[in-house]
């Protein structure tokens, strides 16, 4: 490298410590989810875990599984293949989480390397004390961007001490049970979901850019529904930082800067004397900023992910075609105000503060729950930031965990969110096998069992089975649909329906049943009752309290049924007889 070169390596890269010195001090707020050791018994309890910022948390939903300690491999740097180590769950086994110790490779590695080996999901053990920080993804190079984007399942960092008591515990041979949350890893105070993306418009800085662009196209469809539908308020930013006061006369600020340092970008190709120039994106950046607002005024704010898309196609820096020009071009075909565009904009050689800009900086400081803004790109849902790929998927199942159960929209519902939890054993749930109809149906918070429609005739859940499933805590409703006194009428009343079978019930039985059918399946959804939830449904106390009602044959054949069905698993069971 001769001395020209080294010199303007050594002048951009004081000039990016300078613009970034004030972002090293901010506030970083570490993300966490749940973690609740639900056996053995000595270290039972919930614990926080640290949520990495790569892969695909399971957002809005929960997942259990038995946690594995590999004896060979134990911080994961190299392939669990090399060591003959399988952690694919065998057929009707929980799935497994690996735990594995930090250090002496990336943290994504490691995560990868479990996932090739059938790992559903990795904890990953701090080797110091300290608080838990995040994992982050390392920087791109051709090693690592061959697997970062490929990480498909969650991660999470438990602390020091709490890694050793699963290790302690899987070493005495206890099998410990773990289920990792995420149902209130995104708050949802209201019937709307607010977030925001960090991006940029620099579509020359490696693999970042590559997919923050990709996630773009790929998410405007479903962006455009949410906005549309009043169902999310979306809000671009963009990250901009200022040249220091010494240096705002220097060659380097006025390259990468607008309104006298004010303002500033780093370099695309982080070279002075090639290519586009710093303040060529912060120009960019403020007129994508300035696109929304006028869209936003005429009550179209989604057209901002239309001149975003096409910006990218039409207008790249490769071509040479990243200027003013290509972007009126884009604005005019969009039907938006280049007029009212170009005022918002300001003038970059002004010696004072753009409004729209000083707004951009102010917001990058971090209120409440959010950190400071200092990566690019950063996605905040409901003031709470997302972490792990970004991805349609993933980005959409965060933004569904934004609303309360049952409220989200339909898009939420689609199969770009699904778990397919349903494709291992059906999800446990009641399949006609001969038909190929099931009762299982893969949502973004997990699989729930509900009978189907299949060809406009609506299959409906057995009686006794549907007893499980509203509950005794629904036993109000059941009561006001059978026209009954007690709850235990009710119920018998039921089980009294069951055994005469279909062909014996009268009409108006019917009528019954089908309001409780309609009962229970609009009761807030959640996932079949399980042996222990039935169970403790009918345990100690609530028995007592109702033993003065059980008055009648019928409610102790219906006790004796509820065991029956327990020891099924409380599986629903589906009927298409009308």
């Amino acid at each position: 490298m001769g001395f020209s070169t080294r010199l303007k390596a050594a002048i951009l890269l004081v000039f990016l410590v300078l613009i970034l010195t004030e972002l090293v001090a901010g506030r970083f707020v570490v993300e966490k989810n749940s973690l609740r050791v639900t056996s053995p018994d000595s270290i039972k309890g919930t614990h926080d875990s640290a949520i990495g910022n790569f892969g695909i948390p399971q957002y809005g939903g929960s997942m259990a599984g038995t946690v594995v300690y590999p004896k060979d491999n134990k911080k994961g740097c190299k392939s669990f293949d090399d060591f003959g180590i399988s952690f694919k769950a065998k057929p009707g086994a929980m799935p497994n989480f690996v735990l594995v110790d930090r250090g002496d490779c990336f943290f994504a590695l490691k995560v990868w390397n479990a996932q090739n080996a059938g790992a559903a999901a990795v904890l990953v053990a701090d080797d110091i004390a300290e608080a838990l920080i995040t994992m982050d993804s390392p920087e791109e190079d051709h090693a690592s961007e061959k697997y970062i984007a490929n990480i498909t399942i969650p991660s999470a960092l438990v602390d020091k001490s709490f890694g050793e008591q699963l290790k302690k515990a899987i070493s005495g041979g206890d099998m410990v049970n773990v289920n990792l949350d995420w149902r209130e890893a995104v708050p949802h105070p209201d019937d709307r979901v607010e977030y925001e993306l960090w991006t940029n418009s620099n579509d020359e800085c490696g693999v970042k850019c590559d997919m923050l662009m990709e996630f773009v196209k790929d998410f405007k469809g479903a962006a455009q529904i949410l906005e549309k539908g009043g169902y999310t308020q979306f809000t671009p930013h963009y990250i901009t930082w200022y040249c220091p006061q010494a240096f705002t006369i220097s060659k380097q600020c006025k390259s990468q800067c607008i309104n006298h340092g004010r303002y500033c970008a780093p370099d695309p190709e982080q070279d002075f004397s090639v290519g586009y120039e710093g303040k060529d994106v912060v120009l960019e950046n403020l007129r994508q900023l300035c696109v929304f607002k006028v869209a936003n005024e005429t009550k179209k704010p989604w057209v901002w992910w239309d001149y975003v898309t096409d910006f990218q196609i039409r207008c790249p820096m490769k071509e040479k075609k990243y200027n003013k020009e290509c972007a009126d071009g884009v604005i005019r075909s969009l039907g938006l105000d280049l007029k009212k565009i170009e005022k918002c904009m300001g003038d970059p050689e002004a010696d004072s503060d753009n409004p729209v800009l000083k707004e951009e900086q102010d917001a990058q400081v971090g209120k409440g729950s959010r950190g400071d803004v200092t990566i690019l790109p950063t996605l905040v849902v409901n003031n709470r930031q997302y972490r792990g790929k970004l991805e349609k998927g993933a980005v959409l199942k965060a933004l569904c965990a934004g609303f309360e159960e049952t409220t989200e929209p339909s898009v939420c519902l689609s199969g770009d969110v699904e778990t397919n939890e349903c494709l291992d054993n059906n999800g446990g749930c009641w399949i006609d096998k001969t038909a190929n109809i099931t009762a299982c149906k893969d949502t973004f918070r997990g699989r729930v069992c509900e009978c189907p429609v299949v060809n406009g005739v609506q299959f409906k859940e057995m009686a006794i089975l549907l007893v499980l499933r509203v509950g005794l805590g629904d036993a109000k409703s059941v009561m006001e649909a059978v026209g009954t006194k007690t709850e235990m009428e009710s119920l018998s009343l039921l089980v009294w329906m069951m055994m005469w079978g279909n062909a014996n019930v009268l009409p108006d039985l019917k009528v019954m049943v089908s309001k409780v059918v309609m009962i229970s399946m609009n009761v807030r959804r959640r996932r079949p009752v399980n042996a222990l939830n039935a169970a403790a449904r009918i345990h100690g106390a609530v028995m007592s309290k109702r033993s003065a009602e059980v008055k009648s044959a019928w409610t102790a054949v219906w006790i004796i049924l509820i065991g029956l069905a327990m020891a099924a698993g409380g599986r629903i069971s589906c009927t298409s007889i009308d």
